[in-house]
């Protein structure tokens, strides 16, 4: 297993394990994680461990031409009461990923580090945010970064059903990406058109954006 230095770099992508794990260690400085996204890593560890990049062979991606909104969440998307805002509440829409009791446990990676590090990002202008509010109460959310055109979806949540649906297809259609990544598969984002292509095309498509 690769640990990393100082410096920042990472090892070439040989090195990466079966389980997609490219390297361990290094920081979650707003350097490495940029350099990290640019070249497809990125950190998914708990509280207590040591940090882990992945790069993993199967990459989840969504092209915009492929997004499906189903009959419902077009009933969804059609009411009125939901307002979409962007950037409007970076910090809160993280709390909430973090803490939102949820069954599949994709919250409970945001370590108190990793929710530091992407405010640091927000800070920069490099993390963005996607809110869906009712009556003035956030009620549904996802953040992410914006590098080399993509964006990196990290994580997404809903207090009311659908609507972290609502902020995902209007982050799709209301922006220019060429492709959503969302890392690893989920039946969630699966629903909405997301697939899994390999590693080697999806770096292909992240060169184009340098």
């Amino acid at each position: 297993m690769f640990w990393l230095s100082d410096k920042i770099e990472f090892p070439p992508y040989e090195f990466t394990t079966k389980e997609g794990i490219i390297a361990l260690g290094g920081d979650l400085s707003c350097e490495r994680l940029i350099h990290a996204y640019k070249n497809g890593i990125f950190p998914w560890f708990s509280e207590g461990e040591p940090i882990v990049w992945y790069c993993p062979y199967k990459r989840m991606v969504l092209f915009p031409d492929d997004l499906k909104i189903s009959k419902s969440m077009r009933k969804v998307m059609q009411k009125s009461e939901f307002i979409i805002t962007e950037n409007k509440a970076f910090e809160e829409v993280i709390y909430h990923c973090k803490y939102i009791d949820r069954k599949d446990g994709f919250g409970t990676w945001i370590t108190d580090d990793m929710h530091q590090a992407y405010i640091n990002l927000y800070k920069k202008g490099i993390a963005k945010s996607l809110e869906v509010w009712l009556d003035k109460e956030l009620v549904g959310g996802l953040y992410g970064l914006e590098i080399n055109g993509i964006f990196c979806g990290e994580s997404m949540f809903s207090k009311i059903s659908n609507t972290s649906k609502l902020a995902f297809i209007y982050l799709v259609k209301n922006n220019n990406y060429r492709i959503i990544d969302c890392q690893v598969y989920n039946d969630h984002l699966a629903s909405l058109g997301a697939k899994e292509i390999d590693r080697e095309l999806f770096l292909n498509i992240l060169k184009e954006h340098v």
